[in-house]
């Protein structure tokens, strides 16, 4: 909560070692050695007070909401509606309407392809603009509405550096191109894309626009008025929330115009044999019981959020990658994949002759937890001519004591390995 001095809400002051102590996993062992948790990019770990509402929730208002008239009901129900309403203010919609519940942002992305193909906003030889650092969420949903219709992807090059080609984009629009769909941050590249910019390139073109946050919600103050965007999704566990909780912003004149992606209870107005009328936002596309405490369980880390200014957890991220880069450049073969002039905290590497996976196995020995594999952006390794990367991805609880960590137990691998 906002710590309040003669009426006026005061922000909490940065201190690392106090941010610490919100975390309880940060405490733990691994292998008998102090955790270090450098996998922010795949799910980011839990404050207290995340893992207290969850439990006040289950122990004391359980119940399903919106169409019960008892106490409980009508308690969960404020409770998770007060989320949506803490989501809307967060990235700044213009109504909570425009707050739908998900699962995630793979849901999210899913639920406009759906519509869309549903609404017809789709015909035969239409395209789709997407770009070369997409993940997996944001490709293999439009794969699967052309195994229904003719629809193309088009994709935004990237240089060398993990930087989106512009200027080829925008040479990419036609009387076809339909939507834009691209990420706001890169989750194995760190490169933070200039999405206002290419929002509006596609406005020009009267093309609506749909980006990936996933990444960028943790790292950076979102203002979708700002931005223009026409939708933008995120996943609740990548910003210090729960799991199986995410959200779809959507303007409203497209979400009126969509047709819901599923069907069931809470979304429907009326239901007979011959006809049902649908809800309004954002029910309409909330079918069946909701992840109730997911929802308030994101409405928790929103609020532990907002206790700072949000610039300031973004700088110390900058410190923690400019460092990371520095340190691991001293280790001799390491070559950093994504070099981008604008950056997030995620650092992806490879070590000449090692494999990233022998690279994780062995350093967890040292509780230092990173992530390797192609990071549901095989496309991304393809372009680089790479199985894999190992990963380094930083939120604002780590350390430089954590880096130097994660440097020295590198330098252990090369060594065993004799390299």
């Amino acid at each position: 909560m906002l710590k309040v001095e003669n009426n006026i809400a005061v922000k909490r002051k940065f201190n690392i070692n106090e941010v610490r102590e919100d975390f309880p996993i940060l405490k733990r062992l691994v292998n008998d050695k102090p955790l270090v948790y450098l996998d922010n990019a795949a799910t980011t770990q839990k404050p207290q007070v995340v893992i207290d509402s969850l439990n006040h929730y289950y122990t004391y208002d359980n119940a399903n909401i919106h169409r019960g008239l008892y106490f409980l009901s009508e308690l969960a129900t404020e409770s998770y509606e007060n989320a949506r309403l803490k989501v809307k203010e967060f990235i700044n919609a213009l109504s909570s309407s425009e707050i739908i519940f998900v699962r995630g942002a793979t849901e999210a992305i899913n639920l406009v392809a759906n519509s869309f193909f549903m609404g017809k906003y789709f015909n035969d030889g239409d395209e789709i603009i997407i770009s070369a650092m997409e993940h997996h969420s944001n490709i293999v949903p439009w794969q699967l509405i052309q195994n229904k219709i003719d629809l193309k992807l088009r994709v935004i090059p990237m240089n060398d550096a993990g930087e989106l080609d512009i200027d080829e984009y925008e040479k990419m629009f036609s009387s076809k191109t339909k939507l834009v769909s691209v990420v706001y941050i890169s989750n194995s590249l760190g490169t933070i894309n200039p999405v206002k910019k290419i929002t509006e390139i596609a406005h020009k073109n009267n093309v609506p626009v749909l980006l990936d946050a996933a990444q960028a919600v943790p790292h950076i103050k979102i203002d979708v008025q700002e931005l223009d965007c026409d939708f933008l999704v995120f996943s609740g566990h990548k910003v210090f929330g729960p799991t199986g909780i995410g959200v779809l912003y959507g303007k409203t004149e497209y979400l009126e115009s969509m047709p819901p992606y599923q069907g069931g209870g809470d979304m429907i107005r009326t239901v007979s044999f011959e006809k049902t009328t649908f809800d309004d936002l954002p029910h309409k596309f909330e079918a069946g019981t909701p992840n109730i405490a997911g929802g308030i369980g994101l409405g928790a880390a929103i609020d532990y959020l907002n206790q700072f200014d949000r610039n300031e957890l973004t700088n110390y991220e900058k410190l923690l990658l400019d460092y990371a880069t520095e340190k691991l450049h001293e280790v001799e073969g390491l070559k950093i994949i994504g070099t981008a002039k604008e950056k997030a905290s995620v650092i992806s590497f490879v070590i000449n002759g090692i494999h990233p996976y022998d690279i994780g196995t062995i350093i967890d020995t040292d509780g230092i937890a990173i992530r390797t594999g192609h990071h549901c952006t095989q496309p991304v390794m393809t372009r680089f001519n790479l199985s894999a990367t190992a990963r380094a991805s930083f939120a604002f609880y780590n350390t430089k004591e954590e880096i130097d960590k994660l440097v020295l137990s590198l330098l252990k691998v090369k060594k065993m390995f004799a390299i």
